[in-house]
């Protein structure tokens, strides 16, 4: 039996420094949004001054890469039983375990193997939720109200999210809670400008869904400015895609672009963004367009980098950005819409008072949204779990 001595000094340690937290994701140098929100989020927890020890256990979903990272502490296959079954043993060694939940991450079955890996966990356990469906499967509300079940918290990174949440869903509402996603604070840059041209940007892993069409389309009513605006389109095609039907989907934009006329104003680079890349793309924006087809998107990494950039957005009406927009950083739009979405840019572009003011509504955003806030939100919620399985002692 551990003597009460030790666990006054474990009290105490943890109290200082915070619990031992283990996170389950995809993860650099996988190139999708949950690897690279993972990565930031680890990279914004060992920066903290009394960041917990922090490992990573990496889902692997049929990519060869065997790159090491000195965070990640084991390697999970989602369809495989024993190794679901290493990875909660690993997972145990820790305090606080955090998932990051996407149904496409998870193997078969809308990643029902979530479910197995979350049964084996003996620790306080947190829950990420990065798509909430408005309307799911049977199986997928089965999944989410399952996670609810076996899971001691459930983040959301949106306010409408969480409403769905309580609508459609039987989760104890005691365990939710909203944290937004992390942005990078990248600031304006000049060095990637478009000679003088305004610039509508679109980033991020390009595939069907993302609308992007529909921006082209928008940019055929655009003509009449002077200079015209450029469209630049800036990411790979997703790794996904690629691998099903590969490049199909930008060679389908860009006969759009040549049947209105308007290749002239569309730029599309296939490049994969690190960070340094990306801050003098995102920089030397002056709107970002997110004409995403989906309507149930609970969280946009994208969204939150251009609004915490200051970046006036335009974006359909999917929940993330009905919550974030409705501030006055940016215009909201139907889907598949692109006349509405020609007029919003229109608006921004012409009327200098109307772009400052979404401008300046962005970023006073910004603090709130930062890594280093958002992560000190997670290590706040995980100490709290924890402290309430340790013993109080004075």
């Amino acid at each position: 039996m551990t003597s009460p001595n030790i666990r006054l000094l474990e009290h105490r340690l943890v109290r200082e420094h915070g619990p031992s937290i283990a996170l389950v994701s995809t993860y650099i140098p996988t190139k999708c949004g949950l690897a690279t929100f993972t990565h930031s989020l680890v990279t914004a927890f060992t920066a903290r001054r009394a960041a917990p020890d922090i490992g990573v256990v990496r889902i692997d979903n049929g990519d060869d890469d065997n790159s090491a990272d000195s965070k990640v502490v084991a390697r999970m296959d989602p369809n495989c039983a024993r190794s679901l079954s290493a990875a909660a043993a690993k997972l145990n060694t820790y305090e606080v375990v955090i998932v990051q939940h996407e149904f496409g991450i998870f193997g078969r079955d809308d990643g029902a193997s979530v479910i197995t890996l979350l049964e084996q966990l003996n620790g306080q356990v947190i829950v990420t939720l990065h798509t909430v469906p408005t309307s799911p499967t049977r199986r997928q509300k089965q999944i989410l109200e399952r996670i609810g079940e076996l899971a001691d918290a459930v983040i959301v990174m949106s306010n409408a999210a969480r409403r769905v949440l309580d609508r459609r869903y039987a989760i104890t509402p005691e365990k939710l809670t909203v944290v937004p996603h992390g942005a990078h604070c990248y600031v304006s840059d000049d060095s990637d400008r478009a000679d003088g041209r305004p610039v509508i940007l679109t980033w991020g892993l390009v595939g069907p869904g993302k609308g992007i069409e529909w921006g082209i389309e928008a940019l055929a009513q655009l003509r009449d400015l002077d200079p015209r605006p450029l469209y630049r389109v800036v990411g790979q095609t997703h790794p996904n895609v690629l691998r099903r039907e590969g490049e199909r989907y930008r060679e389908h934009l860009l006969a759009i672009a040549e049947q209105r006329g308007v290749t002239g104003m569309l730029q599309m680079r296939s490049e994969y963004l690190d960070h340094q890349r990306l801050e003098r793309v995102v920089g030397s924006a002056d709107i970002v367009l997110l004409p995403y087809d989906s309507r149930d998107q609970a969280t946009s990494g994208v969204l939150i980098d251009a609004v915490a950039a200051g970046k006036p957005v335009v974006a359909t009406r999917f929940p993330h950005a009905s919550d974030l927009l409705s501030t006055g950083a940016g215009r909201l739009v139907p889907h598949q819409d692109a006349q509405a979405i020609a007029d919003a840019l229109r608006a921004l572009l012409c009327e200098p008072d109307l772009y400052d003011a979404a401008a300046t509504r962005a970023r006073s955003l910004a603090k709130t949204l930062s890594w280093t806030s958002v992560a000190a939100r997670y290590e706040r919620l995980a100490a709290t779990l924890y402290a309430g399985r340790t013993p109080q002692v004075a």
